[in-house]
């Protein structure tokens, strides 16, 4: 391996420049830095760190100083296969290490800023509620809204980030350490000790494999989520409340009873869509996985109770009740009876509290002696926590009680409701053997409707033993016994992938009642059409209005509370589209089907399917609830987590509470004040559809249209080796094809490891510079300014911008030979129409001119992520040239997608 000599390394580089008050973040990246540095000089070698540090110095160089990219990529072409790996690993190290520090800073930033005295947080829940009572909001309005309100991140197994469990224990040991030392507060002695355990934990993860050596099975994407379930928001569930109450409090002057407000579902063993690895036995697989894990977290609660609840009947008023409950658990659990010591007998508290732990214990077992649902354990907790409220218990460990009562509320014995998801295709396909009738999906939509009908109404098929139809049938037989198992908390939504009509919400229904899935007439599922393209999006509203308008689907809504469930696909319909008419579709169709809904006596809920990336509906989620229009909000969030992002909200316990607050916030605003009406918003509508239009047209030009794309696109991005990695249990592609086959996931994916975001912002430069010259430039600065729809997706496509690199890019482009010619001046000038579009109507000089901390963050990153960038591509070129087979080369390739993944932190 080539060296660099201390002296090159000596040299000094222009730092970025900190704000005075990021200079502890400033001292954290330093110090983390130094340690990795050590870490590699140790475990690779001082030449790996020379090696490291060389790049590092010419990838800042180039950068500062604008100096073409090709003497970094000569260098980097020169890196011995063998040496390949390691490199890469080195520079993932370091930005892994400024990601935490990032990290740790928000908590110290926050801390300052309550320290400060000068009014709550921006975004959080006390200044929300302050703004709302100064807008005339008054208590008891806040109060009726809390009744319906939810609050309810949907947890989705697409792993573009997915992290080993045991390296994120190694992280969570590093962010201790951080903040133990947040303030600079910890002596000398205690700071060489942190030091030494954030050392143990780097030394300890570089020696482990990012990545296990198969793929991960259904389970064990269950067990990464709940990481963040069990792990974190099981712990931060009761300081959100607590954060509610005292907020509420604080501003209006009365203590006020939350109800349940946070939930949260989760995919993971019952997203079947495209996945041949789920089915009954994963749904079954995951509920009774789930049960056993929030049933071990109350027991460990219940042990630390029984250390606290320690009151004697000689002391303080102890409700009777607590022991003839006592009484009744020592009958109903004799063995565990015995085991209580006589010596602890006038600790009536703990008593019970033994014998709880006890019925925990046998409801894991499927035992009779167990709690029938999660009823009877809240109504034991209840019973404690109203003997300590009358016996002067509020400081005498009311509120330990309490946090477990909060959990059990929120958490039930199922952890998270398990959604369900499947395409209509597929049922489509069932009921077709059924029915022995195989042209059953080309059947007229009335047609197939009025036969649907009848099997809801209890009509028998014709071939009720149809193999082809047994899976699909068996899914409704686990609802059925799950439900009778864990509760009815312990489903969500059944999703219906590419909805088309109505007759697809009505076969799940007929499917369910075939399988006896049928509770006192109904079938106890809400089925939630899912419209993922810009066409199913636009045809949503007719479709949902056939629905609303057919009495056998009014009946079974009727049975459901009269609400539905709706979910928006932002993946599909920006790779069908383009993020511009993607947006554009979203956000008309949430009005129409608002008023549609409102004038059909139907609750609506909005179920949001967003991903990582800007690309697929990521971004900030506040901004993105304060823009969605009037009415859609109305106290409800459901959104999808995915991929990188679970990680970067609910990673960090401090950071999962800041995030649950900011949204809970927006939804609090969007719901009780929405935006007063904008007279000039009916001819900005306009604008929009003119805008989305020219932007799709020419998307899709160059994705869906033209000739030699797909080819160029599998050479110019590393999708083939994104399509060998072992990180999920679903296949990349529905089924075979082109574009529109492969699922968005990896086709963000592909275009983000190439550092040129093109599914985020290609269109949107024709769009925007047609709206230019249409429009004039004032309206569409006052667009950008003034509409928060339109301003959020210039926001969202500005930070695509600043974290793209088209000189990078070229590198790969070049992969593609001949076809390199016929795209990448096409696509370049895209970027650079975008960009100067851009800065005309935010009316700036440069891209983030007004996000000091987004620029220093890429920033930070860059000289780590380009090198590996430009390894990537020479990587590519060799793997590709020796005919793309498995072994050193792969392992090296998979290093380094691992690599710019979690440096751009912006991936599927």
């Amino acid at each position: 391996m080539a060296t660099t000599s201390a002296t090159d390394r000596d040299e000094p580089l222009r730092e970025p420049d900190f704000a005075e008050t990021d200079a502890l973040l400033r001292d954290d990246v330093r110090r983390l830095g130094a340690l990795v540095g050590g870490v590699l000089a140790e475990q690779g070698s001082p030449a790996l760190l020379d090696e490291v540090e060389g790049v590092r110095r010419a990838a800042i160089a180039r950068r500062e100083a604008g100096d073409p990219i090709d003497a970094l990529a000569e260098q980097l072409s020169r890196v011995p296969l063998a040496d390949a790996e390691a490199l890469v690993r080195a520079f993932a190290a370091y930005f892994g290490a400024i990601n935490l520090a990032e990290r740790v800073h928000r908590i110290r930033r926050r801390r300052d800023y309550q320290r400060a005295g000068e009014g709550p947080q921006p975004g959080g829940l006390e200044a929300v509620l302050a703004q709302l009572r100064d807008d005339g909001v008054p208590l008891e309005e806040v109060r009726s809204l809390l009744a319906r309100m939810r609050i309810e991140p949907v947890f989705t197994a697409h792993p573009t980030e997915a992290i080993r469990r045991t390296l994120l224990e190694k992280e969570r040991d590093i962010v201790r350490r951080l903040v133990a030392d947040i303030d600079r507060g910890r002596t000398p002695d205690e700071r060489e000790a942190d030091v030494e355990r954030i050392r143990q934990a780097l030394t300890a993860a570089w020696q482990t494999s990012e990545a296990p050596p198969t793929r991960p099975t259904v389970i064990d994407e269950m067990e990464h989520v709940g990481f963040y379930l069990g792990d974190v928001l099981y712990r931060v569930l009761p300081a959100y409340y607590r954060a509610f109450s005292e907020a509420l409090e604080k501003v209006y002057g009365e203590p006020a009873e939350l109800p349940v407000l946070l939930q949260f579902g989760t995919w993971v063993g019952g997203d079947m869509d495209g996945n041949p690895n789920v089915g009954a036995d994963t749904i079954l697989a995951t509920l009774a996985a789930q049960r056993a894990q929030v049933l071990g977290c109350y027991r460990h609660d219940l042990r630390r109770l029984m250390t606290i609840l320690t009151q004697t009947p000689d002391r303080v008023a102890i409700d009777p009740a607590v022991a003839a409950r006592i009484d009744h658990y020592r009958e109903l659990l004799p063995d565990a009876g015995r085991r209580l010591k006589p010596r602890q007998a006038d600790m009536v508290y703990r008593q019970l509290l033994e014998m709880m732990a006890a019925r925990l214990s046998a409801t894991g077992r499927g035992h009779a002696s167990g709690y029938a649902d999660a009823r009877g354990f809240i109504a034991d907790l209840e019973l404690i926590d109203a003997s300590l409220a009358r016996g002067r218990g509020e400081h005498a460990g009311r509120y330990a009680l309490q946090r477990v009562l909060l959990r059990a509320r929120s958490f039930g014995f199922h952890l998270a409701a398990l959604d369900l998801r499947q395409d209509s295709a597929v049922h489509d396909s069932a009921i077709a053997a059924l029915r022995d009738e195989p042209d059953w999906p080309e059947r007229a939509v009335e047609a197939r409707t009025t036969d649907l009908h009848g099997w809801i109404g209890g009509a028998a098929p014709a071939a009720p033993d149809a193999a082809d139809a047994v899976s699909t049938l068996d899914v409704f037989r686990a609802v059925r016994d799950a439900r009778q198992r864990y509760g009815e908390h312990a489903f969500g939504p059944y999703i219906i992938s590419m909805s088309r009509n109505a007759a697809d919400a009505l076969a799940v229904l007929a499917l369910a009642r075939v399988a006896g899935c049928v509770e006192d007439g109904a079938v106890p599922l809400d089925v939630a059409p899912l419209f993922e393209t810009v066409d199913d999006l636009d045809a949503a509203p007719a479709v949902m209005r056939a629905l609303f308008d057919d009495p056998v689907y009014r009946g079974h809504l009727a049975a459901r509370g009269d609400r539905q469930t709706v979910m928006l696909g932002y993946s599909d319909s920006a790779k069908d589209g383009g993020l511009l008419a993607s947006r554009w579709a979203l956000q008309r169709t949430q009005v129409e089907l608002t008023a549609l809904a409102k004038a059909a006596g139907v609750r609506i809920v909005f179920f949001h399917g967003r991903g990582g990336s800007v690309s697929r509906g990521g971004g900030k989620t506040g901004k993105a609830i304060i823009a969605a229009p009037r009415g859609s909000v109305d106290g409800s969030l459901r959104v999808t987590e995915q991929g990188e992002v679970i990680h970067r909200k609910y990673g960090i316990r401090a950071l999962a509470l800041r995030n649950l607050e900011q949204a809970t916030g927006a939804v609090l605003r969007a719901s009780l004040r929405p935006r007063p009406p904008e007279p000039r918003e009916g001819r900005w509508r306009e604008v929009m559809t003119d805008l989305a239009a020219r932007s799709r047209a020419h998307y899709r030009a160059l994705v869906h249209e033209r000739d030699g794309f797909v080819d160029y696109f599998r050479a110019a991005t590393p999708i083939d080796v994104i399509e060998r990695l072992q990180i999920g249990s679903r296949p990349s592609r529905r089924r075979d094809g082109g574009v529109g086959n492969l699922r968005a996931i990896p086709w963000v994916f592909a275009w983000s490891q190439n550092r040129s975001g093109l599914t985020g912002w290609y269109g949107v430069g024709t769009a925007l510079a047609h709206g230019i010259g249409r429009n004039g430039l004032d309206e569409m600065v006052a667009l950008a300014r003034d509409w928060p729809f339109f301003a959020a997706a210039i926001d969202d496509v500005e930070m695509l911008l600043a974290k793209s690199d088209l000189a990078i890019f070229e590198r790969y482009s070049l992969l593609a030979g001949e076809a390199h010619a016929a795209f990448y001046a096409d696509i370049a000038g895209e970027f650079a129409r975008t960009r100067d579009a851009i800065l005309a109507i935010k009316q700036r000089d440069a891209i983030l001119a007004d996000d000091y901390r987004l620029r220093l963050s890429i920033r930070l990153r860059n000289p780590y992520v380009d090198p590996i960038s430009l390894l990537q591509v020479e990587l590519l070129r060799r793997w590709r040239a020796g005919g793309s087979e498995d072994g050193e080369t792969l392992r090296a390739l998979i290093a380094t997608v691992n690599g710019i993944a979690a440096g751009i932190q912006n991936t599927g």
